[in-house]
């Protein structure tokens, strides 16, 4: 038994563009928009550059409650 072919399929459809960039309507919208972009990318970075006054320079998280980790001389904030 012999298989007969069909018509040839019709070629696949290009993508679809991507809906446009819709901008925002107000300024509290445009602000709602960049929350959302920053709560997505992890939030803020709350790390701060310290210098002890024994010359030792650090980075360390944000708090009231920071020690320099060469004296342990506690920083201002």
């Amino acid at each position: 038994m012999k298989h007969r072919r069909g018509p040839a399929a019709p070629p696949p459809a290009p993508p679809a563009d991507p809906p446009p960039a819709v901008e925002p309507a107000t300024p509290e919208a445009a602000h709602l928009v960049n929350e959302r972009r920053l709560r997505h990318s992890g939030g803020p970075h709350d790390r701060a550059q310290y210098a002890c006054s024994c010359g030792f320079v650090f980075h360390a998280d944000v708090s009231t409650s920071v020690a320099c980790p060469h004296c342990g001389t506690g920083q201002a904030w």
